[in-house]
């Protein structure tokens, strides 16, 4: 099962007077990147989430907000830092005297000065608040995890049509292999007749050209990397129908096939089989476009 990397999740729930929001989304990375704010009452909480955030989703750029409002009124407490409202009080009396403008301070707008009145929450059961938070950090992530896997499948089907197109290729390849002997020999086999004439062509012993044409044999065979591209279309399908992170195995096997396509390339000396090594190159980098969006 393949999952995308890219993703939103949203959960809301309430318990008693506790309303919890918590949105979740991601992009590509290649590593497990979080980003999460939360009520500074939650901070306790914050490594717990993050491991949960992480083995759920395994790799991705994460950013991940969750707010936090408890509705009954008890809950919150608002004291005022007097110290400080009387030194804002002494300061506004002490500008007034030296501009010579009226002091019209109040205290409601002093109430707006930085600091001057203190907010906190009432004490809550700091078990009680992880349980509530885990069991919504957990919706919200059950969400992601469905968009995940849905754009994951696409991206799966898409990827076996691609892999299956490299096979369709390299079967052409194989096809066209032995021909590349064949034509190397009569191509060889003329430029000695036109190099030699009828007396001296007649003293060029048969062998020797089987011999050069052995070497060139040798020097061109792709039977192996053939047979090894086989094998790694086969696994890239296994790949992708596992669980589990698929990405970075898909990544490491993208590199082998692209490894075993250069040498191809490098050995054919033939334009037809040049031309689908491009062809097959060209398919190589779309799958590593695409499986960088992968788990």
């Amino acid at each position: 099962m393949a999952y995308s990397m890219t993703g939103f999740g949203r959960a809301e729930k309430i318990f008693s007077t506790r309303r919890y929001t918590v949105e979740i989304k991601s992009v590509n990375s290649r590593f497990c990147d979080i980003n999460i704010r939360l009520p500074r009452l939650f901070n306790f909480a914050e490594s717990g989430l993050r491991k949960q955030i992480s083995d759920t989703l395994g790799r991705g750029k994460i950013d991940c907000y969750v707010t936090y409002e408890d509705q009954e009124s008890a809950s919150t407490e608002v004291s005022v830092n007097a110290g400080l409202a009387k030194a804002y009080s002494d300061a506004i009396i002490k500008l007034s005297e030296v501009t010579g403008r009226q002091d019209d301070l109040t205290a409601t707008r002093l109430s707006s000065y930085q600091d001057v009145l203190i907010i906190r929450q009432a004490a809550v059961d700091e078990d009680t608040l992880l349980s509530e938070i885990t069991e919504v950090m957990g919706l919200a992530l059950d969400g992601m995890l469905q968009m995940r896997k849905t754009e994951g499948e696409v991206l799966k089907n898409d990827l076996l049509e691609k892999v299956d197109l490299l096979g369709k290729i390299r079967d052409e390849i194989s096809t066209r292999a032995p021909l590349v002997i064949e034509d190397y020999k009569v191509r060889l086999s003329d430029r000695i007749d036109e190099i030699l004439d009828s007396e001296k062509r007649a003293f060029y012993d048969d062998a020797r050209l089987a011999a050069e044409v052995a070497v060139f044999a040798d020097k061109a065979a792709i039977d192996e990397e053939l047979a090894r591209l086989l094998s790694h279309f086969s696994q890239a399908k296994t790949i992708l129908a596992s669980e589990g992170v698929v990405g970075k195995k898909m990544d490491f096997l993208i590199q082998e096939i692209n490894r075993e396509v250069n040498t191809i390339g490098s050995k054919a000396n033939d334009l037809e089989i040049t031309n689908r090594v491009l062809l097959m190159k060209n398919e190589i980098e779309k799958i590593r476009e695409q499986i960088q969006n992968l788990v």
